[in-house]
This record gives C-alpha cells, structure tokens and sequence, in this order.
C-alpha cells in the first residue's frame, strides 16, 4: 500500500495544532461535500480522503502513530481504515457527518448538535522522564494528576442537593432556538444554541455550592502506571478513562502519557542497539587482551580484544542492547574501543618504547620540551 500523507491531504504542516487540524479539515469538508457536490465522484472520493486523515490526525493517539510508523500502521488489518478501529465501509465514513454541512453553514434546514445530552471528557496529557535503566527493565510508577471529576455532592447534575434543574422554557430543552426566515428561495431555517440555558436544555436556579452548577470539580487523582520495558523517548501510553468527566453521564477521557527517556552519561541508544566508547591502552591493543565492559542491565560483560586493534574499532555484543517494547527479543551493545596514548612516561617505559621503535625499524626524534612547555617553565 502507498504512502499517504495526510498533512498534505489537509494542507497542513506536520507541527500544526490541534485546533489548525480541525479548522483545515472543516473548510475542506464543507468544500467537497457531497450535498454540495451532487453527483461528483471525484468530490466524493475527495471527501472521503479527507475524513480518512482527520480520523487520523484528529485523533492524538493515532497521531502519534502516524507520525511514528506512517500510514502502514493503519494499513489492512491494523486498526486502520478498512481494518478493526477506522471506518469500515464508505457509507460509515458519511454516517458520522449527517449535519456537516448544516453545523458549518448554520442551518439550512438541518439540526445542530446540541448539548442537552451526554458529553465525552476531554484527553489529558502527562510528560513523564524516565532513565534508561528504567526504560532498560520497565517500571511500575504513579503520577499526579489534576482532572475535573464528576462532583459527589450532586452526582453531576449541577444542581443542589435537594433540588434539581427545570426545563429551560425558550428552547423547550432542545437547547436550540430556531429561526424561520422566507426568501424568493424558499425557506431557510437559521438554528442556533439558546441563550438561556447556554445550550444545555436545562435550567438550574439552586447551583450546587460544590462545584458551582457545572457537575464538575478539580481535583488531584494519584495514577499508577505501568512502563513496559524497551519503551523509547517519544512513545506514549493510553490509560482509558482516566481523563477529564464527562458530562450529564458520558464517558471519561484517556490519559495519554508521553515518554522521555533523560541521556545517560555513558549509553547511547539508536533503535534497540546501544552504544558505548571504552579506552585500552598501546600495549593490550598490540597484544590483545581480555577486558569487562559495562553494560545497560548493570552487569559486566567480557570483551575479547584481538592483537593488533586499531583505535575506533566497534566490537558487538550480542542481545546486550534494549528489550523490542513489541517482545520481539533484544538489541545489541556497540562497543567502541579508543587507544590511549601515553602523556607521561619513565625512564624505563621510554627505553621500552625506544627498543620497540628500533625493533621496528623507525627512526625517532624526540622533541622533548614545545615553545610553550619552555615558556610555561620560565614563568
């Protein structure tokens, strides 16, 4: 399957916001569709592109697929358009937006969404830093969350205990207001949320004193969460329901926790390999030697250097690396051997490297002490 780019569908940049998302998608939509559009195939298979990428890039969690994996992580079977978690036919995709058109242009006869009735809670976001020892074994921690709940003095209502909310008398608790106009055209219905009850059909003269009349409090929830091992800077975690209340008895948001794995003073991670520099000296180069490295489980792990390796070179370790997040088993460890060069010798060691030199046949001239060793001296 080829590579959709869905920004582009929308026309938007890759760091667009939220709210730019909804706003491209919306003018697009109303452009190309198919009420407005009679007949056109080619505005219908348009229209349908576009509800495919807002489905996509209006979602967080699919976002951040996307942005990660690309289109394929949507592609037959995974979850995707035509698979368990899109749309699963063409007359799906329209049955999700019977009203578009009247919620954009105002009315036009059709009937806009009020919000008399249950309302989904909004998704929460939470950074979380973790080391990469603990990305290395994965970690069971809580964090502290403020969310708005839904209030137990009034059990969501709004109003105070005791008392309940009345039906608002302007909009009959529709929480819409009509307006009938007649042109040359016919008649055209401008329908819009009242003024009354502020949409919600509802009219609450005692307020619960706990959270004022909105059904809703902040509060500070603690939430343990599980961080499977191998997990990566730039993941993220769902935890279902655990977002924001609803409203008047919908359901609660998800909680999406965004991983940031904090740099290690000796380890490097790329995919699941890590990589890592450790120094020998002239002499175990020359003649080999066996030594211990650190690796990311804490452990040492036994490295053979063969005779004669040159600075730089990169030996494996294998399965030494990061755990798959997927359990598709583990990376490696790199190891980058850097020979050091003696700064300061005695006599003897010098005689030795001199016998060596002559042995090899090389001529050396030693410089001894530099212009600014001198004048280090001096001062």
């Amino acid at each position: 399957m080829p590579e959709k780019d869905y920004y582009e569908t929308l026309g938007v940049s890759r760091d667009a916001s939220p709210d730019e998302i909804k706003k491209a998608y919306r003018t697009l939509a109303r452009k190309h569709h198919p009420d407005v559009n009679q007949g056109d195939k080619g505005a219908e298979s348009k229209f349908k592109e576009i509800n495919e990428a807002f489905e996509i890039l209006g979602n967080p969690q699919k976002k951040g697929q996307y942005d990660q994996f690309g289109s394929a992580a949507f592609s037959q079977g995974q979850g995707g358009f035509g698979g368990g978690a899109g749309f699963s036919s063409f007359e799906d995709i329209f049955s999700g937006f019977g009203d578009i058109f009247n919620a954009f242009s105002g009315g036009m006869g059709g009937a806009r969404r009020s919000r008399n009735g249950p309302q989904a809670g909004a998704d929460l976001k939470y950074d979380l830093e973790i080391s990469l020892e603990d990305s290395f074994t994965g970690l069971t921690t809580k964090i502290e969350i403020p969310r708005l709940e839904t209030c137990s003095a009034c059990d969501g209502t709004g109003a105070k205990k005791g008392t309940s909310a009345k039906t608002c008398s302007k909009c009959g608790g529709t929480g819409e207001v009509r307006h009938i106009r007649r042109t040359f055209m016919g008649q055209i219905v401008n329908i819009s949320i009242c003024d009354a009850c502020d949409g919600t059909g509802k009219i609450i003269d005692s307020p619960c004193e706990e959270c004022d009349g909105k059904g809703r409090v902040r509060k500070e929830r603690t939430i343990e969460v599980k961080v499977p091992a191998g997990i990566d800077s730039g993941h993220h975690l769902r935890v279902e329901g655990e977002g924001n209340a609803g409203v008047k008895g919908g359901p609660s948001g998800d909680l999406y926790i965004i991983i940031n794995v904090v740099a290690h003073k000796i380890f490097e991670r790329y995919n699941n390999d890590i990589y890592c520099k450790t120094s020998i000296s002239f002499a175990q180069a020359s003649l080999g030697d066996v030594i211990e490295v650190p690796t990311i489980s804490g452990k040492k792990a036994k490295l053979k250097i063969p005779a004669g390796t040159q600075s730089h070179t990169v030996f494996k370790l294998k399965g030494e690396g990061m755990p798959d997040v997927r359990g598709y088993g583990s990376g490696d460890q790199m190891v980058k051997i850097v020979v050091l060069t003696p700064d300061k010798m005695n006599k003897e060691q010098k005689d030795a490297m001199k016998t060596f030199a002559d042995a090899s046949g090389e001529t050396i001239q030693e410089t001894g002490k530099g212009f600014f060793d001198k004048m280090k001296q001096y001062w």
